[in-house]
């Protein structure tokens, strides 16, 4: 599963680019839009939203802080972009692993397969993810937080059909501290890549099959 996230965005930038026909420079706009992002990612992830200027950013990817407002008209319409972005991807992945998986046990290790890939070639947006999404107007996080939730709803419904002694407590409990542990990953010690993902993968597993006492 590893790449589904990837493949996934390039799928939806396909879709988009194939329905608004993009010009050579509107190309290149939506390419430095990218750049943007993944340099305000990384800089947020380090310094926080509120240490990091539109002109840090700029300045990141050669662009000038008032060039910057053709992409983006504040640095929180560029956290709200970065952040419905984010789940925006994670929700169509799980979605593509439900439709492609009918064995429980295997739509299960494929949502965990999704995620453990996504945190690990993406620590910088998760971390912006964990500790910025209050940063966001009141409107914005109710989308991020609604995509969150399906996202979820995914994850509990297929624990349950792995398992279907689980209530529906049971079984969000059980979710949400797997995909908890997952996203607080970029806070660990660092480690080769494939090593944590053996060892991400087998700590989640454990979680959401967690017998209670």
């Amino acid at each position: 599963m590893a790449g589904v996230i990837r493949s996934t965005r390039s799928a939806l930038q396909a879709d988009s680019e194939d329905e608004i026909r993009l010009t050579p420079r509107a190309r290149a706009k939506a390419e430095r839009r990218e750049e943007i992002l993944t340099a305000a990612s990384k800089l947020m992830s380090k310094h926080g939203f509120r240490g990091v200027r539109l002109d840090d950013i700029g300045q990141a990817v050669g662009v000038s802080g008032p060039a910057m407002y053709r992409h983006f008209s504040s640095k929180e319409d560029l956290l709200m972009e970065m952040l419905t972005d984010i789940s925006e991807r994670l929700h169509a992945a799980a979605e593509a692993v439900v439709a492609s998986e009918s064995d429980p046990a295997a739509r299960l290790e494929g949502l965990i397969a999704v995620h453990v890939d996504f945190v690990i070639t993406e620590p910088a947006l998760i971390s912006v993810q964990y500790r910025d999404l209050e940063v966001l107007p009141e409107s914005a996080r109710r989308k991020v937080r609604s995509l969150q939730r399906q996202y979820l709803d995914i994850w509990t419904k297929a624990l349950q059909g792995h398992n279907p002694a689980l209530d529906d407590t049971s079984a969000r409990i059980r979710v949400s501290g797997g995909i908890g542990l997952l996203n607080s990953s970029p806070r660990f010690p660092r480690a080769p890549r494939e090593y944590l993902r053996h060892l991400l993968t087998a700590m989640v597993r454990a979680s959401l099959t967690a017998e209670a006492e």
